[in-house]
């Protein structure tokens, strides 16, 4: 039996954001029941927000002295750490409280990093080379943002280590298939996922019969939610009726489980993801998207650029509908190229899968504590 004690520190459901559903995902893929290893999770809050599962061995709460010292406390009976870090779940301007929280920690802590910024502020730049510089070592999910960490910051190439986000296999036969081709996005809804763009595609495509069914899936974002309401939902309905195509538009305006997300996942025929972002190294929909063995289109953000190379999507410029239409009508019409497609998909989907990537961070763990042993 393997003894090991992993301590997963970050956002956790039930937050609902990508970060805490990934951190759930490696804590199952690197201590599932019956392996003998012991997880725990410090989670990260602005504030309180029950309920508190199990598994959560401690609670931090934005300034909250005393939460920080039972997380800090709590991590003593683990033996490695993994820190989830993005500028905007800790504490601090850009999460700069973060940097003393682990120099305070009693265990080695390994760091993912899930944004690389090409172009940070002096601040920034400055907390996540303090980040790095407390770090045993530190994981990316793809090689476009260990080349970008490594020309921007200042930190030696043989501690950035490359370990891909991700997913729960999901090849399979779908009950829920529409009639017509099916275009699918899904995610937190708000402004920045170029969602209008896609809907304006489907007005170059009105010749196709049958016309395609676009379905966005899930509900807005809570933050976007509490500052602005439903506007930016509201203005792409209005959008779809403006352009005559509000008859193929669906609205998925729910929160789906990951059960409901693959099943969703499984019924589409494309998945779309229009994002403007050009940062974005890594996206969580994307690794699930490819694991369905289903064709992408995607904007040329790094993670789609570098992921859909193996030619399992197409990606497409930023913020242009005509581009996306084009990619939709040769999948639509183009059976060799889409079957091709989600051949190649199926291939990649395998070394996506949350245990052989669970087996990387396992292999991981155990270096950083026989390195520590050593030195």
């Amino acid at each position: 039996m393997d003894p090991l004690r992993i301590c997963f520190i970050g956002t956790y459901p039930p937050t609902r954001c990508g970060l805490a559903t990934f951190t759930q995902s490696l804590m199952e893929a690197t201590a599932p029941a019956k392996s003998g290893r012991t997880a725990g999770v410090i989670r990260v809050l602005e504030s309180p927000e029950p309920p508190r599962r199990h598994e959560v061995a401690a609670e931090w709460l934005f300034g909250d002295a005393g939460s920080r010292a039972r997380s800090l406390l709590a991590m003593r009976a683990f033996d490695v750490a993994v820190l989830q870090h993005e500028y905007g779940i800790y504490p601090g301007t850009d999460g700069e409280d973060v940097v003393g929280f682990m120099r305070d920690a009693p265990i080695p802590i390994i760091v993912v990093l899930h944004t690389v910024l090409s172009d940070p502020t002096p601040h920034q730049w400055r907390v996540l080379e303090r980040v790095m510089g407390l770090a045993e070592t530190v994981v990316v999910p793809t090689r476009a943002a260990r080349s970008r960490l490594l020309s921007v910051h200042d930190v030696s190439p043989e501690r950035v280590q490359v370990i891909p986000h991700g997913a729960v296999a999901n090849i399979g036969p779908s009950s829920d298939r529409r009639p017509e081709p099916t275009i699918l996005t899904w995610g937190l809804i708000g402004p920045g996922k170029g969602l209008e763009y896609g809907i304006e595609a489907l007005s170059f495509l009105r010749d196709l019969d049958p016309a395609p069914t676009y379905v966005i899936a899930g509900e807005t974002h809570p933050k976007v939610l509490a500052r602005h309401g439903e506007g930016y939902r509201d203005g792409l309905m209005k959008q779809a009726v403006d352009l005559g195509v509000a008859d193929q538009v669906v609205f998925e305006d729910r929160y789906l489980d990951g059960s409901s997300l693959r099943s969703l996942a499984r019924a589409a025929d494309v998945i779309l993801l229009p994002y403007e972002s050009r940062q974005q190294i890594c996206s969580g929909v994307l690794v699930e998207a490819v694991s369905a063995g289903k064709p992408v289109i995607a904007t040329a953000f790094p993670h789609a650029v570098e992921l859909l190379a193996t030619a399992c999507g197409i990606v497409v410029p930023h913020e242009d509908p005509e581009a996306i239409a084009g990619a939709v009508r040769r999948l639509c019409t183009d059976e060799a190229l889409a079957a091709s497609m989600r051949h190649e998909a199926a291939t990649v989907a395998a070394r996506l899968a949350w245990p052989a990537v669970g087996r990387e961070y396992l292999k991981l763990f155990h270096r950083v504590l026989e390195e520590g042993r050593a030195a």
